[in-house]
C-alpha cells in the first residue's frame, strides 16, 4: 500500500504536473486504490476528476467513468490525452467505425480511463465486455443524478445502483459537488454504497464574490456589470428562452460577443456556440440552464443571473462554473418579487404533493439567501450544513454591511419557542405562537398556554421571518426537507438558550439587498503581483498552439498556470516543470516555446 501511495504522488507531479494533493484528495485517492467504494461530495473546482483519474492510474485495468454529457466527456478525454493518458469515450457522438476502433482498444487492454453515458453501461452488452477485461473502478459522476430529492433527477441513473452485482469486486466511486443531506442519504442507498467511505469537502468557494442586486432595470443593470469586463469570459443565466434570445441581441446590438444557448436552438447551432466559448472565440453565453453541466472551462470570470434560480443547488451549481482555476471570480444575482411569483406558479401547477412540497421549501431557501441581512457565504454553506465562524469578507454584505443589533434575546425567544412547540412546527407556526396570534389551531393544540405565547408581539411577522432566516444560517436552527421543513435546534443552540454566547442579528431590509457599494477591502483571493502584459502574451500564444492542435485553450494551459508563469518568471526546464499545471508531457509538449517567449519578455523589457 505504501509504493501505491507514493506512486499516486508520482502521477500526480508527472503526469499532471501538481506537487501536493488538495484537501481530502489523496484520502479519498487511497482509499479507492485500496479497493474501497466512496461518496465524495466536493465543490465543483475542488478536483473531484483526480479523485479517480490518479486511482485509474495506480490500480490494474480500465477505469470506467458514468457521466451523463457527452460535451463534458470530450473535454475530459482530451485534457487526459494532452497529459499522456490513455482515455477515450463511448457515446452516441462516434461513428460506428470510431465506436468499434473504442471498443477494440477496451478489449485490447489499452485504455486507461473509458468514459460512457449511464443508459449505454447499463445494456446487456455491454456488462457482458466488462466481464471479460479487468475493470480498475467505477466512477459515478454527477451522482445528485441519481436521486429524486436532488435538483436534477435523471431516469436514466436509477439502474447504476445494479452494477454492484455485475462487478462485486470493483471499487465504486460516487461523486458531485451539490447535495444537501436528504440527497446525500438517497444517493448511497439507490446505489447500494452502504459501506462506502463518506467524504464532504467544504462547500467553501472563496474566490468566489456573492453579489445581489434588487431587479430594476435589469439589462442595464447587466450592461454596467458587464463593461469592465469585455475581455473575460462569463455566463448569463435567464429562465426561459425568449428572454435568452432577447439579452443575447441587445448584448450584440451593445458589442458585446454574446451567443445565446437553450434547448430549443437547432442541435449544430448548440454544439457550435459551445465549442466557440470553449475554444475563447466568444466570451459570453446567454443560455438557459440546459447549458452548463459539461463546461470544464477553467477561465469563467463570471456568472450573472438575470432571474432568481429555483434552488440553491442550481445556484450554486452554477455559479461554481466561475474560477474554477482559483482566481477571483464573481457570482452577481439579480433578484425580483416577480420572480418568487412566476416560479409558485409553475411549483403550483405540477400534481405531485410531495415533490410540490419538495420545489416549495427549496425556493424559499433561494428567497431566504436572496434576502439575507448576514454574510451571504455563511447562508449558502449552511444550507449545506456547514458551519462558517465568521463572515467571508467577499459578498456585498460583508462589503456593505446592513446594520446590526443585539439579536440575543430575540434569538432566545425564537429558539425557545421551537423547543417549547416541541420541534414539530415550520417557521410561519413558530412566528404565530410567538406573536400572540388568535388562531384555533394554536388554542386547539395548547399552544396558547406557552410560556413563549405572545412574546414575540414587538416585532412585525416580516421581521420575525428574518430572525428565524438568520438563525438558519448562522447554525443554530435547521429545517427538515423530510418533514414538512419542520424547525429543529442544533447542538449550537443549547448556548444561546443558557445565555452562554451573546447573537448579532441584522435589522431587516424588508426589501431586496442593494449593490454592494465599492469597497477598497481585497477579496479573499487576490493576486500577487503579476505581469499582465506577459499574460496576455502567453493567452495569445495558448490560443494559437490551441487552434493548431484542435482542442480549447485550457487544454494546453489553463490560465492559474498562465498567472505562476507571470509570477515565477521560469527561465529553465526545471523551473517550468516546477509551474503548478506542468507535467512531463507538458514539459515536452510546450515547455521550450513557453520558455522563449517569457524569456524575449524579459529581454524587450529589461
Amino acid at each position: 500500500m505504501e509504493s501505491a501511495q507514493t506512486t499516486a504522488r508520482q502521477i500526480l507531479k508527472q503526469v499532471f504536473g501538481f506537487d501536493h494533493f488538495r484537501s481530502l484528495q489523496e484520502t479519498i485517492i487511497h482509499s479507492v486504490i485500496a479497493g474501497e467504494d466512496n461518496f465524495v461530495l466536493m465543490p465543483t473546482g475542488g478536483g473531484k476528476s483526480l479523485c479517480y483519474q490518479v486511482p485509474a492510474l495506480v490500480r490494474e485495468g480500465v477505469a470506467i467513468i458514468i457521466s451523463p454529457l457527452i460535451a463534458l466527456m470530450q473535454d475530459q478525454v482530451q485534457a487526459l490525452r494532452a497529459n499522456g493518458v490513455a482515455a477515450a469515450f463511448y457515446n452516441s457522438s462516434l461513428t460506428s467505425q470510431e465506436a468499434r476502433s473504442v471498443l477494440a482498444q477496451l478489449h485490447n487492454e489499452q485504455l486507461n480511463l473509458l468514459f460512457i453515458a449511464p443508459e449505454r453501461v447499463m445494456t446487456e452488452s455491454f456488462l457482458a465486455r466488462l466481464e471479460d477485461i479487468p475493470v480498475a473502478l467505477i466512477a459515478i459522476d454527477e451522482a445528485h443524478c441519481v436521486s429524486q430529492w436532488g435538483h436534477d433527477f435523471r431516469p436514466e441513473y436509477a439502474q447504476l445502483g445494479q452494477l454492484r452485482q455485475h462487478l462485486p469486486g470493483v471499487p465504486i466511486i460516487a461523486l458531485t459537488a451539490t447535495a444537501d443531506k436528504q440527497t446525500r442519504n438517497d444517493i448511497l442507498q439507490r446505489l447500494q454504497l452502504t459501506k462506502a467511505n463518506i467524504h464532504i469537502a467544504s462547500f467553501n468557494r472563496p474566490n468566489i464574490r456573492y453579489t445581489v442586486v434588487e431587479k430594476q432595470k435589469p439589462f442595464q443593470q447587466l450592461t454596467r456589470f458587464l463593461e469592465t469586463r469585455k475581455e473575460e469570459f462569463g455566463i448569463v443565466y435567464c429562465l426561459s428562452r425568449k428572454r435568452v434570445e432577447e439579452v443575447a441581441d441587445k448584448l450584440q446590438n451593445q458589442g458585446f460577443s454574446a451567443k445565446p444557448y437553450h434547448a430549443g436552438l437547432p442541435a449544430t447551432q448548440r454544439q457550435k456556440t459551445q465549442e466557440e466559448f470553449q475554444r475563447d472565440d466568444v466570451n459570453i453565453i446567454v443560455a438557459t440552464i440546459a447549458f452548463g453541466m459539461g463546461i470544464d472551462k477553467p477561465n469563467v470570470r463570471f456568472v450573472v443571473h438575470y432571474d432568481l434560480p429555483k434552488h440553491i443547488e442550481g445556484y450554486y451549481q452554477e455559479t461554481g462554473r466561475a474560477g474554477r482555476d482559483g482566481l477571483p471570480s464573481e457570482a452577481f444575482l439579480l433578484y425580483g418579487l416577480q420572480d418568487i411569483v412566476i416560479a409558485k406558479s409553475l411549483i403550483e401547477q405540477t400534481d405531485n404533493h410531495d415533490q410540490q412540497r419538495i420545489e416549495l421549501h427549496k425556493l424559499n431557501c433561494m428567497t431566504a439567501f436572496a434576502e439575507a441581512q448576514t454574510c451571504r457565504r455563511r447562508v449558502l454553506l449552511s444550507y449545506f450544513n456547514e458551519m462558517m465562524e465568521e463572515d467571508c469578507g467577499n459578498c456585498d454584505l460583508c462589503l456593505n454591511p446592513p446594520e446590526l443589533y443585539d439579536g440575543t434575546e430575540d434569538a432566545q425567544k425564537a429558539l425557545s419557542c421551537v423547543y417549547r412547540v416541541s420541534q414539530r412546527y415550520g417557521v410561519a407556526y413558530v412566528i404565530d405562537v410567538l406573536r400572540g396570534k388568535d388562531d384555533p389551531r394554536i388554542k386547539q393544540l395548547g399552544h396558547d398556554k406557552l410560556s413563549t405565547f405572545g412574546i414575540g408581539s414587538h416585532l412585525s411577522q416580516d421581521a420575525w421571518r428574518s430572525v428565524f432566516r438568520q438563525l438558519i444560517h448562522l447554525g443554530y436552527l435547521e429545517q427538515d426537507i423530510a418533514n414538512y421543513s419542520i424547525l429543529r435546534l442544533t447542538p449550537h443552540a443549547r448556548e444561546i438558550l443558557r445565555g452562554e454566547k451573546s447573537v448579532t442579528l441584522a435589522r431587516a431590509h424588508l426589501a431586496p439587498a442593494k449593490a454592494a457599494k465599492k469597497s477598497e477591502k481585497k477579496a479573499t483571493a487576490s493576486r500577487r503581483d503579476y505581469d499582465s502584459p506577459l499574460f496576455e502574451k502567453l493567452r495569445r500564444l495558448r490560443k494559437d498552439l490551441a487552434e493548431k492542435a484542435g482542442v480549447p485553450p485550457f487544454v494546453v494551459f489553463n490560465d492559474a498556470t498562465l498567472y505562476e508563469m507571470t509570477v515565477e518568471l521560469p527561465q529553465t526546464e526545471q523551473a517550468f516543470l516546477e509551474i503548478n499545471g506542468v507535467g512531463q508531457r507538458k514539459l515536452a509538449s510546450y515547455g521550450s516555446i513557453f520558455l522563449q517567449a517569457i524569456r524575449e519578455h524579459l529581454d524587450d523589457n529589461s
